[in-house]
Order: structure tokens, then sequence, then C-alpha cells
């Protein structure tokens, strides 16, 4: 298994029918600085995420940027997509490996369970994510996971780490210091007038919150 480093930016697209819009809104956030983007619509039919999944694997390949596909991993190999994203219910990680093979990136939600991603580690992911760190907007019936569990999971884990939900420009450094590679952004982001802005000042928070903890390293070494 090839392994993918992760680090910044992590967009989950909205769930909206007009592909063209967003692909738009897409673009200006990957010129902010995002360096992953997560399609997930569950409000569409085939027919329409075939489209977009399309559309937007043509677009994170001209701009060099890791495409996501949620839980549906034949859309994923259908698009040529970068890798899946998957959660409890979805297909197992063994089999999502046996299908997408061995370059492709996979990613499991593991909630606020340190378990669940130590065993999602053996079982050959790329990545983990935890989460609900804060009310989400996206989904409404998540568990809360705490920081606490980041800098637990920074210490056992050998692969990297994404932080999702209600995450905002406010809240972010705090997961990025206690361990977390990625933040994971929908509402804040896709919400907001100037998309491109906001990612941007999304993707400064990871360089200056390394800063800071070099900065504190050193103080203590002192």
């Amino acid at each position: 298994m090839i392994s993918h480093e992760m680090n910044g930016l992590y967009a989950i697209t909205p769930g909206i029918t007009d592909t063209t819009q967003l692909c738009e809104m897409t673009r200006q956030a990957i010129a902010g600085g995002v360096q992953y983007v997560q399609y997930r619509n569950k409000i569409a039919d085939y027919r329409l995420r075939l489209a977009q999944a399309n559309a937007l694997s043509k677009l994170c390949k001209q701009y060099g940027t890791r495409l996501i596909i949620n839980d549906h991993y034949d859309l994923a190999i259908e698009v040529d997509a970068d890798g899946i994203h998957i959660g409890k219910e979805d297909i197992a990680i063994t089999d999502a490996r046996d299908y997408l093979g061995q370059n492709k990136i996979i990613g499991v939600s593991c909630y606020n369970q340190l378990e669940l991603a130590l065993g999602a580690e053996r079982m050959g992911a790329d990545y983990v994510a935890f989460g609900a760190f804060f009310c989400s907007k996206t989904k409404t019936n998540t568990v809360r996971a705490s920081t606490d569990l980041l800098s637990e999971a920074k210490k056992k884990l050998n692969i990297p780490i994404v932080a999702i939900g209600g995450i905002t420009l406010a809240n972010a450094s705090s997961l990025i210091a206690h361990g977390s590679n990625s933040i994971a952004v929908c509402h804040e982001l896709f919400g907001t007038q100037d998309i491109q802005f906001v990612a941007k000042k999304f993707s400064q928070l990871f360089f200056r919150t390394e800063q800071t903890f070099s900065s504190s390293s050193l103080m203590t070494s002192k």
C-alpha cells in the first residue's frame, strides 16, 4: 500500500443540484488553498452524482487537487477519483481496497472512537476522521469528539488524522494544535460570499499553528 501524506484544508462539497455552480464553488475553494475535495451529495440520484463527480474529477485533475468520493466506491472507480471516504455502515475497508487498488486513498469515519481508528489503520486505511468536534449544520445527529481524543490519537496512530464537524475559522486552530493533520469543512466554506478568501484564511491557520507550536517547543526546551 502506498503511503499518502495528508495536510491542510479538506473541503466537503454541499448538496446542490446545479453542477455548474458546484464546480465554480469548488474552483474558488481550490484557488484558496484546498488540498482535498470530498464529493458528497445525499440528495442526488445516480445520474446526477455521476455527472457531478465527473465534472469535479476533471476540475481537480486540472488543479492537482485530490478528489475523494463519499461512500460510493463504484462512482470513485467510474470517474477515476483519488479515493473514497467511508463510514461504519459502508463497504468494508478490505473490500474497498480490493476494488480500488493499492494506489487509491481510503479514509474512514471513526467518530469519537480511538479503537475504531486503530482498527481502521490495521485494516489499511490511509487516514481516519474524528468528529463532530462542534455543533454541525451539515449533520445534526452526530456524536461529539474532544480535543483530548486528537492528542491521544496522535500518539498512537501512524496515519493522518482529519477533524470534522462544525469547524470554523474561530475554532480550527485548536484542532490543528492538538494533532489534526487536516480539517474538513463544508458550511463554513461553501456557505460564504467569498469562498476563495475563506479557504485562504483556513489554509493559513496550518502555517500559523505550526509556527506557534514550534516556538512553544523551543521555549520549553530552554
